[in-house]
Protein backbone atom coordinates (compact mmCIF):
# COMPACT_ATOMS: atom_id res chain seq x y z
CA UNK A 1 0.00 0.00 0.00
CA UNK A 2 1.64 3.30 -1.27
CA UNK A 3 0.32 6.85 0.68
CA UNK A 4 1.37 10.14 -0.65
CA UNK A 5 1.25 12.93 2.08
CA UNK A 6 1.77 16.54 1.32
CA UNK A 7 2.78 19.30 4.19
CA UNK A 8 1.03 22.35 2.52
CA UNK A 9 1.39 26.20 3.73
CA UNK A 10 -2.19 27.34 5.25
CA UNK A 11 -1.34 31.17 5.82
CA UNK A 12 1.61 33.02 5.72
CA UNK A 13 3.90 31.76 8.60
CA UNK A 14 4.87 34.36 11.89
CA UNK A 15 8.22 36.51 11.81
CA UNK A 16 10.30 35.73 14.38
CA UNK A 17 12.14 39.92 14.94
CA UNK A 18 11.89 42.25 17.92
CA UNK A 19 9.74 44.94 18.08
CA UNK A 20 10.97 48.39 18.73
CA UNK A 21 7.99 49.82 20.16
CA UNK A 22 6.62 46.89 22.43
CA UNK A 23 9.28 44.28 22.43
CA UNK A 24 7.35 41.87 20.92
CA UNK A 25 9.39 39.06 18.97
CA UNK A 26 6.37 38.30 16.17
CA UNK A 27 5.13 39.95 13.09
CA UNK A 28 2.53 39.02 10.82
CA UNK A 29 3.19 39.52 6.87
CA UNK A 30 0.19 40.24 5.42
CA UNK A 31 1.97 40.54 1.55
CA UNK A 32 2.21 44.04 1.10
CA UNK A 33 4.59 45.81 -0.26
CA UNK A 34 6.35 48.94 -0.66
CA UNK A 35 8.90 50.02 -3.47
CA UNK A 36 10.38 53.14 -3.71
CA UNK A 37 12.13 54.40 -6.47
CA UNK A 38 15.64 56.93 -6.04
CA UNK A 39 16.49 58.15 -10.02
CA UNK A 40 17.66 54.87 -10.83
CA UNK A 41 17.96 52.78 -7.93
CA UNK A 42 15.19 50.60 -6.85
CA UNK A 43 14.41 49.86 -2.96
CA UNK A 44 11.75 47.49 -2.09
CA UNK A 45 10.47 45.86 1.14
CA UNK A 46 7.99 43.49 2.03
CA UNK A 47 5.94 44.96 5.40
CA UNK A 48 4.69 43.31 8.32
CA UNK A 49 2.68 43.76 11.30
CA UNK A 50 4.04 43.40 15.08
CA UNK A 51 1.48 40.75 16.34
CA UNK A 52 1.30 42.72 19.63
CA UNK A 53 1.16 47.03 18.86
CA UNK A 54 0.73 46.54 15.06
CA UNK A 55 3.60 49.02 14.47
CA UNK A 56 5.44 48.28 11.30
CA UNK A 57 8.39 46.69 10.21
CA UNK A 58 10.30 46.40 6.86
CA UNK A 59 12.15 43.47 5.75
CA UNK A 60 14.43 44.51 3.01
CA UNK A 61 13.41 42.62 -0.24
CA UNK A 62 15.85 44.82 -2.84
CA UNK A 63 18.47 47.65 -1.86
CA UNK A 64 19.96 50.11 -3.77
CA UNK A 65 19.16 48.12 -7.30
CA UNK A 66 19.73 49.55 -10.71
CA UNK A 67 16.06 49.60 -12.07
CA UNK A 68 17.18 47.95 -15.46
CA UNK A 69 18.62 44.62 -13.25
CA UNK A 70 14.78 44.27 -11.50
CA UNK A 71 12.71 42.31 -13.40
CA UNK A 72 9.59 43.57 -14.72
CA UNK A 73 7.09 41.20 -13.83
CA UNK A 74 8.85 40.89 -10.21
CA UNK A 75 7.86 44.41 -10.03
CA UNK A 76 4.61 44.08 -11.00
CA UNK A 77 3.83 41.24 -8.42
CA UNK A 78 5.31 43.54 -5.86
CA UNK A 79 2.98 46.94 -6.71
CA UNK A 80 0.26 44.08 -7.13
CA UNK A 81 0.74 43.10 -3.25
CA UNK A 82 1.34 39.68 -4.68
CA UNK A 83 0.73 37.13 -1.33
CA UNK A 84 2.40 33.80 -3.51
CA UNK A 85 5.59 36.73 -3.97
CA UNK A 86 5.70 37.51 0.00
CA UNK A 87 5.65 33.76 0.52
CA UNK A 88 8.39 32.87 -1.61
CA UNK A 89 10.06 35.55 -0.49
CA UNK A 90 10.11 34.42 3.16
CA UNK A 91 11.40 31.22 2.25
CA UNK A 92 14.28 33.15 0.77
CA UNK A 93 17.54 31.87 3.11
CA UNK A 94 18.93 34.92 1.70
CA UNK A 95 16.15 37.38 2.60
CA UNK A 96 16.11 35.93 6.16
CA UNK A 97 19.86 36.42 6.34
CA UNK A 98 19.50 39.99 5.27
CA UNK A 99 17.03 41.09 7.80
CA UNK A 100 18.02 38.26 10.29
CA UNK A 101 14.53 37.25 10.65
CA UNK A 102 13.13 33.44 11.83
CA UNK A 103 10.07 32.20 10.85
CA UNK A 104 7.18 30.51 12.96
CA UNK A 105 5.42 28.18 10.96
CA UNK A 106 2.89 26.81 13.89
CA UNK A 107 -0.59 27.07 13.09
CA UNK A 108 0.29 27.99 9.65
CA UNK A 109 0.59 24.53 8.05
CA UNK A 110 -1.35 21.05 7.68
CA UNK A 111 -0.71 17.73 6.68
CA UNK A 112 -2.79 16.45 3.50
CA UNK A 113 -3.17 12.07 3.52
CA UNK A 114 -5.01 12.05 0.82
CA UNK A 115 -8.06 11.15 2.56
CA UNK A 116 -8.14 10.56 6.33
CA UNK A 117 -11.01 8.48 6.23
CA UNK A 118 -9.91 4.80 4.78
CA UNK A 119 -12.30 2.12 5.69
CA UNK A 120 -9.12 -0.04 7.21
CA UNK A 121 -8.50 2.65 9.53
CA UNK A 122 -9.35 2.20 13.01
CA UNK A 123 -7.75 4.36 15.71
CA UNK A 124 -5.36 5.49 12.78
CA UNK A 125 -3.48 2.16 12.02
CA UNK A 126 -4.95 -0.69 9.89
CA UNK A 127 -6.91 -3.45 12.14
CA UNK A 128 -4.78 -6.88 12.88
CA UNK A 129 -7.12 -8.83 10.68
CA UNK A 130 -6.36 -6.33 7.37
CA UNK A 131 -3.00 -5.51 8.63
CA UNK A 132 -1.94 -9.21 8.67
CA UNK A 133 -3.05 -8.90 4.61
CA UNK A 134 -1.16 -5.86 3.99
CA UNK A 135 2.25 -6.23 5.36
CA UNK A 136 3.64 -2.83 5.18
CA UNK A 137 2.45 0.81 4.20
CA UNK A 138 4.54 3.10 2.33
CA UNK A 139 3.98 6.86 2.12
CA UNK A 140 5.68 9.33 0.59
CA UNK A 141 5.89 13.06 2.33
CA UNK A 142 6.45 15.90 0.34
CA UNK A 143 6.53 19.62 1.19
CA UNK A 144 5.12 22.21 -0.53
CA UNK A 145 7.16 24.52 1.13
CA UNK A 146 10.28 24.38 2.73
CA UNK A 147 8.58 24.17 6.67
CA UNK A 148 10.75 22.85 9.16
CA UNK A 149 8.24 19.79 10.72
CA UNK A 150 9.16 17.09 13.08
CA UNK A 151 8.42 13.77 11.10
CA UNK A 152 7.37 12.29 14.46
CA UNK A 153 4.79 14.99 14.63
CA UNK A 154 3.68 14.30 10.96
CA UNK A 155 3.71 10.08 11.01
CA UNK A 156 1.55 10.90 14.51
CA UNK A 157 -0.89 13.10 13.00
CA UNK A 158 -0.82 11.02 9.62
CA UNK A 159 -1.78 7.84 11.28
CA UNK A 160 -3.98 9.42 14.54
CA UNK A 161 -1.03 7.90 17.27
CA UNK A 162 0.31 9.47 20.09
CA UNK A 163 3.73 10.70 19.42
CA UNK A 164 5.69 8.20 22.41
CA UNK A 165 3.29 5.65 19.99
CA UNK A 166 5.57 6.38 16.63
CA UNK A 167 8.44 6.96 19.00
CA UNK A 168 8.05 2.99 19.92
CA UNK A 169 7.24 2.46 16.48
CA UNK A 170 10.95 3.59 15.71
CA UNK A 171 12.61 1.83 18.85
CA UNK A 172 11.38 -1.24 17.70
CA UNK A 173 11.76 -1.21 13.98
CA UNK A 174 8.24 -1.16 12.89
CA UNK A 175 8.49 2.19 11.20
CA UNK A 176 11.66 3.12 9.17
CA UNK A 177 13.19 5.75 6.88
CA UNK A 178 16.42 6.59 4.91
CA UNK A 179 16.78 9.73 6.85
CA UNK A 180 16.73 10.31 10.40
CA UNK A 181 12.83 10.77 12.12
CA UNK A 182 14.01 12.56 14.66
CA UNK A 183 14.44 16.18 14.45
CA UNK A 184 12.81 18.78 12.17
CA UNK A 185 13.34 18.24 8.32
CA UNK A 186 11.67 20.66 5.43
CA UNK A 187 12.29 17.96 2.88
CA UNK A 188 10.75 15.20 1.21
CA UNK A 189 11.46 12.11 2.97
CA UNK A 190 10.11 8.67 2.85
CA UNK A 191 9.15 6.26 5.26
CA UNK A 192 7.94 2.55 5.51
CA UNK A 193 5.73 1.30 8.26
CA UNK A 194 5.81 -2.39 9.00
CA UNK A 195 3.23 -4.26 10.73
Amino acid sequence: MLENWVVTPTCLPLVLRRCHTCASGRFRANGKFRVNANHKLIDAWLLALCTACGETTKLTVLERMNARSVRPELLDRMHDNDPALAAELLQDPVVRRRNRIALDWDDAWRLDTGGSDHPDRRGGLPCSSEAEGLGKTDVSVRFAARIPVRPVRLIAEGFGLSRAEVERLIVEGKLVSAVRLSGKLSGDFTFMLKR
